[in-house]
């Protein structure tokens, strides 16, 4: 297994439902986990901006003042993952199956 297939398998793990009141502490760790692992591979200055919600995550990686900018928007929070009879494995333990995760 590769270190990405590896890293997305644990930042996966993480039950970060953002409508669930109680997973608030779950959100926030997927924030800190994904500002510390875009710190190790070489972004800067990444951060989390609090909010009157959940945190967001921000950070920088210049590549060339003559390279085009690039603006990459995701979310790292989740709806829940009831029903749980629906799935084919555990949420939040995720499985390389047929080669998809």
């Amino acid at each position: 297994m590769t270190d990405l297939v590896a890293d997305v398998l644990e930042f996966c793990s993480i039950p970060s439902e953002s409508t669930t009141p109680e997973r608030a502490p779950d959100v926030r760790r997927a924030a800190l986990w994904l500002r510390d692992h875009l710190t190790a591979r070489g972004y800067t200055g990444a951060r989390l901006l609090e909010t009157p919600g959940h945190p967001s995550v921000y950070a920088e990686r210049g590549a060339g003042p003559h390279a085009p900018t690039v603006l990459i928007y995701g979310h790292f929070d989740v709806q829940p993952a009831e029903p749980l009879d629906a799935w084919t494995s555990p949420p939040y333990e995720p499985v390389v199956r047929d080669g998809a995760i």
